[in-house]
């Protein structure tokens, strides 16, 4: 895992698998986070917040222009992992226990009935709703004594960033085991029921997925692109500095 813009970053797709899978099969726990523009903006102005992205066990790319920018810097071949495929990928292999944990219960109901299609083994998989409060007022440890009772492999958090990092950092210490994804908007895309849909099939073969997010939500995504974009020219100068000076090490 290579540090890029200040961040922990998996692009091999194969080595995102083995860690995670190695955690798993270890009963080890950790949490795993989907980087792009808007929780990678915040990395690089609180520091706080960048120790805890770079805390987890891996971090994927989920932004196709984010990976895109990164292989023109470093001439290599990146491509972005995104945190939807990921979840979807780890569904069909039917061979994890689960805890669905955070968004609504409407979209936690719709999701159950759907994720059953794909592994019927789910309908009988915890899926529990979380209130909405700022990340410090919620009881850590009563919701890690539920998650420990039920002895999941992996636990989705859907709360959006950076709140879920936050919160899957601050409920590390009371689990015994188990994987957490920070994934987000996944519950929605994949629930039939609230306004929050991915992106068309043809939008997401031509790596689009981030201008629809755009017109869906405008008030909540343009503000962050905006943040990303005025950050870049530092980041991308930043980059470059640390690419000369790994260079000049280089024998």
């Amino acid at each position: 895992m290579g540090r890029f813009f200040d961040v922990n970053i998996e692009f091999n797709r194969d080595k995102v698998n083995e860690i995670i899978f190695s955690a798993i099969s270890n009963k080890q726990k950790g949490y795993v986070c989907s980087i792009e523009s808007n929780n990678l903006s915040i990395a690089n102005v609180n520091p706080e917040y960048n120790t805890i992205i770079n805390g987890s066990l891996v971090n994927i790319c989920d932004g196709s222009v984010l990976a895109k920018i990164l292989a023109w810097i470093h001439q290599q071949d990146f491509d972005s992992y995104i945190g939807a495929d990921l979840f979807l990928a780890f569904i069909e292999m039917k061979t994890f226990k689960q805890y669905f944990l955070g968004n609504t219960q409407e979209i936690l109901d719709s999701l159950r009935v759907n994720l059953a299609k794909i592994d019927p083994a789910i309908q009988t998989m915890r899926f529990c709703p979380l209130p909405f409060v700022d990340v410090e007022r919620f009881d850590y440890p009563a919701i890690a004594k539920d998650i420990n009772a039920d002895q999941p492999d992996i636990i989705w958090v859907s709360l959006g960033a950076p709140k879920q990092e936050i919160f899957m950092h601050k409920l590390l210490p009371y689990l015994e085991q188990g994987v957490m994804f920070g994934f987000g908007a996944v519950f929605n895309f994949n629930a039939d029921t609230g306004s929050v849909k991915r992106a068309p099939k043809w939008m997401l073969r031509w790596r689009l997925e981030w201008l629809y997010r755009a017109y869906e939500e405008p008030r909540k995504t343009i503000p962050r692109y905006i943040r990303f974009l005025c950050l870049l020219p530092r980041l991308v100068w930043q980059e470059y500095q640390t690419l000369r000076q790994q260079r000049r090490l280089i024998p």
